[in-house]
């Protein structure tokens, strides 16, 4: 199975809503864990790494990336 590519800034997807009602997020910091912010109430949520990528549905918005 191929990792699922995300990076910082990228609008994602989970598997399971927010209480407020939207399952869209905003990666926020990466690291060995990631912060990922909810776009409908901007409640921050800093989880493993490894628990992100199980939760993560799919990207839905990738951030402007700049190419070295």
């Amino acid at each position: 199975m191929e990792a699922k590519q995300f990076g910082l800034g990228d609008i994602v997807q989970m598997k399971k809503p927010h209480p407020c009602g939207t399952n869209q997020w905003k990666i926020i910091r990466m690291g060995m864990d990631i912060r990922i912010k909810c776009v409908g109430c901007d409640h921050s949520v800093l989880i493993p790494r490894q628990k992100f990528e199980k939760r993560l549905k799919k990207v839905l918005v990738f951030a402007q990336r700049q190419e070295e």
